[in-house]
């Protein structure tokens, strides 16, 4: 048992009401009807989240996931393979975002914070089948965790359980779900966050996603959602255009799913929404749908943008540092001109000796007349390594004067989210760099100047970044 004195200070730092158990109605045949016993006890639940002495403490999905990823840290630093045992009278609540309906879930439901816009998710596992008689979409659900588990399941994702299974989290068993799981009369609708599919993220895994504008590839014509030479899951490449290509991501399918030979809808396009969650052994991301209704391909096909169809207006491949301006707010560390195997960028890094170095760094270009043409796109390429957060941001100035302290200037944030979505590299420069698409410079008038400026946020961020090609495009 994984327990310590510390994982008891933690759990007080989450302390909010108190909630009570009681043994849950066996007839799930009806999934938004309760039968008396279980009603009672959650009446009960209802009554002593209100009482002004609780026995017992409703935690968030997100406190209980912190709770768990501290306790690790203060061990032996983070590893799959752990677990803990809870000693505290917690209970974490949620609403259910997946379905075994179909069979494409087996013995395990997600459960996000918040029928929309949720914050957090995690699984829950269970000596069960055909939980969505009892456990729907939507369904809200409390579960007391007194002497159960938490941890990593087999795909690597934070999920609650009532024993364990080797070094992981195991399954509530059947006599532990009446008594340790409690789902309310209330059915809330899962509201999809809408997302593209290079903006889901391990923040999103358990959550419920919608993405648009996605389609199968072409060379999967004729295919099913599952390949009939596999014995368990099968994953299809889904894509999206954004920019000048395709974004791709991966949905995975049970052999044991009612629709894994129903030939894939590659036609069309369209909408497709699913759970977020990892491949076995959580190696990828993937998404994972409830039933056919989740993919809406009604569409036609989408083509990435081709560049030949604009005016490229500015171009700046960054042979030198040119008639671009470099200056430190914060710091002496600054943006410096160097390449490798012909291919010349501008750099910049927090990293020093071992250390990460306060740093304010910007990179201003001259000026540019954004009245010439209209509809104006920012399209970048950037590398980066070693990352440890994303220090990199954009901004555009109308007032800036060269020479002078950025400070003193008005700045305007550009391209936060594609910035954002860039992919981090943790480990070494394998001179792969990544576009941002195409970043909206259409509100900027007269003359003005981009920057890029790094920001080591007090010396906590030592991400290497290369900017190799800046590019301004109108139509």
């Amino acid at each position: 048992m994984k327990t310590t004195k510390l994982l008891t200070v933690l759990l007080a730092l989450f302390a909010s009401v108190a909630i009570t158990s009681c043994v849950e109605d066996d007839d799930y045949s009806v999934p938004n009807s309760l039968g008396s016993e279980e009603n009672e006890a959650l009446e009960n639940i209802l009554r002593d989240l209100n009482s002004e002495n609780p026995q017992y403490t409703l935690i968030s999905i997100a406190d209980l996931k912190t709770l768990y990823q501290t306790y690790e840290d203060a061990q032996s630093g983070f590893d799959y393979d752990h677990f803990i045992q809870i000693p505290d009278n917690l209970v974490v609540k949620g609403y259910v975002t997946s379905s075994d309906a179909t069979g494409n879930f087996y013995k395990e439901f997600y459960m996000q914070d918040a029928p929309e816009n949720p914050t957090a998710a995690m699984g829950v596992l269970l000596n069960q089948v055909d939980s969505y008689n009892q456990f729907n979409v939507g369904r809200e659900v409390y579960i007391r965790l007194k002497d159960m588990y938490v941890g990593y399941n087999s795909n690597e994702v934070i999920s609650v359980g009532g024993k364990t299974d080797d070094d992981e989290v195991g399954q509530f068993t059947a006599n532990q779900i009446p008594s340790r799981i409690f789902r309310s009369t209330t059915t809330e609708t899962i509201v999809p966050l809408q997302l593209s599919l290079s903006e889901i993220s391990e923040t999103h895994v358990g959550m419920f996603v919608t993405a648009t504008d996605v389609q199968f590839p072409e060379n999967l014509d004729g295919s099913t959602f599952g390949d009939p030479s596999e014995d368990f899951d099968t994953q299809r490449t889904l894509e999206s255009c954004e920019g000048f290509g395709y974004t791709n991501f991966l949905l995975e399918s049970s052999s044991f799913s009612n629709f894994y030979n129903t030939p894939l809808p590659t036609d069309n396009g369209g909408v497709i929404s699913a759970v977020v969650l990892k491949s076995y052994g959580g190696d990828n991301l993937v998404m994972l749908i409830n039933d056919l209704n989740d993919v809406q391909f009604n569409n036609a096909r989408c083509t990435p943008l081709d560049i030949n169809d604009f005016n490229v207006v500015f171009d700046e491949a960054f042979d030198s540092q040119g008639s671009w301006e470099v200056t430190n707010t914060v710091g002496t560390r600054d943006w410096y001109n160097t390449g490798f195997s012909g291919e010349n960028y501008m750099r910049a890094s927090a990293y020093s000796s071992g250390n990460i170095d306060e740093m304010v760094s910007w990179l201003i270009s001259p000026s540019i007349d954004f009245d010439a043409q209209s509809n104006e796109q920012l399209l970048l390429q950037i590398a980066d390594a070693y990352s440890n957060g994303q220090p990199l941001k954009a901004y555009y100035s109308n007032d800036y004067t060269t020479g002078s302290n950025p400070d003193d200037s008005t700045w305007v944030e550009i391209g936060a989210a594609e910035i954002d979505a860039l992919a981090d590299n943790t480990g070494f420069f394998d001179n792969n760099y990544e576009s941002t698409g195409l970043i909206d410079l259409s509100m900027i008038t007269g003359n003005a100047v981009i920057a890029f400026v790094y920001d080591s946020n007090n010396a906590t961020v030592s991400t290497t970044i290369d900017l190799s090609d800046v590019k301004i495009l109108a139509q």
